[in-house]
């Protein structure tokens, strides 16, 4: 007797923050693992050479930047396959999913419950170096305006105050 699969947790479609994202097509309970992020498997020093090259070609068009996840302390996961669907899962200053390292696998989960229809999101948790390079279109109320990693923002405050 087979055994009935029950459906996914997202479906991808247009996002009004960037391009296509990734949507609940059911209620999410919190700590739910939602998507795997798969992709090649691949060197620390590949990954430095596919990121420098992925950030100079989306300086020359709106792509999006790097799709590398930190796996191992050998390895990286680059992402940017078109059978990774977590790939599409936007930035946002408050989001409603984390990413999380099991064993070298990196799993998308729900942080709290997510309706259904609700776009899945989770903080880049990007350096401060090159902010500028990464505006942020999230529209939280708590939106900083830059993709950083929420430890950064009171320092960027700080920085956008002071006109740097």
């Amino acid at each position: 007797m087979a055994t009935k699969l029950a459906p996914p947790w997202f479906i991808v479609r247009k996002s009004r923050i960037h391009g296509e994202g990734v949507f609940a097509a059911r209620e999410i309970p919190k700590g739910t693992r939602v998507i795997e992020y798969v992709g090649e498997r691949i060197t620390k020093a590949e990954a430095a050479r596919r990121s420098e090259q992925q950030v100079e070609m989306s300086k020359a068009g709106d792509c999006g930047a790097v799709y590398i996840f930190e796996s191992t302390l050998r390895h990286d996961i680059d992402g940017n396959v078109p059978w990774n669907p977590a790939r599409l899962i936007n930035h946002s200053c408050k989001p409603n999913c984390a990413a999380k390292n099991l064993r070298g696998r990196i799993w998308i989960s729900a942080v709290r419950a997510i309706p259904e229809g609700a776009e899945l999101s989770y903080d880049y948790g990007y350096d401060i170096d090159h902010y500028s390079e990464h505006p942020c279109r999230c529209g939280s109320l708590s939106c900083c305006g830059f993709i950083v990693g929420k430890s950064y923002r009171k320092k960027l405050a700080v920085l956008l105050k002071r006109g740097l």
